[in-house]
């Protein structure tokens, strides 16, 4: 595959993922993101929103995860910071995933 081409696919990767920011922003009154290395799997998109909402996205690479934070004109941090956290407003779900992983349950309950 061509040079052009896998930038011409990124570049629409990019933009489909900043779709998909834009929106978690527009319903949970504005986001903050945070672009996670994943190894040869690419790059995690941490989101929360400015309700503690949070959601996460998939990118093939770092470069295309912080490309469409930017395009979709959200605020990146460079770490998962205290000020995140404390926003951060997890659910019933979550504590039982959580717990199960740790006690060497099931983490699908």
């Amino acid at each position: 595959m061509g040079e052009d081409k896998v930038e011409r696919r990124e570049q629409a990767r990019a933009k489909r993922l900043a779709r998909e920011i834009r929106g978690f922003a527009k319903k949970h009154g504005g986001a903050d993101a945070v672009v996670e290395h994943l190894g040869q799997r690419g790059a995690r998109i941490v989101l929360v929103g400015k309700d503690g909402a949070w959601g996460d996205l998939v990118a093939p690479a770092c470069a295309t995860a912080q490309a469409a934070a930017e395009t979709a004109e959200v605020p990146v941090h460079g770490e998962f910071g205290g000020e995140l956290a404390a926003r951060l407003r997890t659910g019933p779900y979550e504590w039982t995933r959580m717990a199960g992983i740790q006690v060497g349950g099931r983490a699908n309950t």
